[in-house]
């Protein structure tokens, strides 16, 4: 039985995968979520976006485990 994973779409981000929030199987990593990512929903290749994974952002390839929340972040500037 395959393990999920829930994901959350902020933003465009949203908007270009047509949905807030995926159940999707676990790939495992998030290197190889962010490429099935890109193949199912090719809108997004024009996008930069960052990843969190149970609310921290991520800054190289993590792995995740079943039942864990990813957000997928758009850019943002703050002051």
């Amino acid at each position: 039985m395959p393990h999920y994973i829930q994901l959350k779409a902020f933003g465009m981000l949203a908007e270009k995968i047509g949905s807030e929030s995926l159940e999707l199987v676990n790939p495992g990593s998030s290197e190889f979520l962010r490429q099935q990512l890109l193949e199912q929903f090719p809108k997004l290749k024009s996008l930069t976006f960052r990843m969190a994974l149970d609310r921290k952002i991520i800054q190289a390839d993590t792995d995740i485990s079943q039942g864990q929340e990813i957000a997928l972040l758009p850019p943002f500037s703050g002051g």
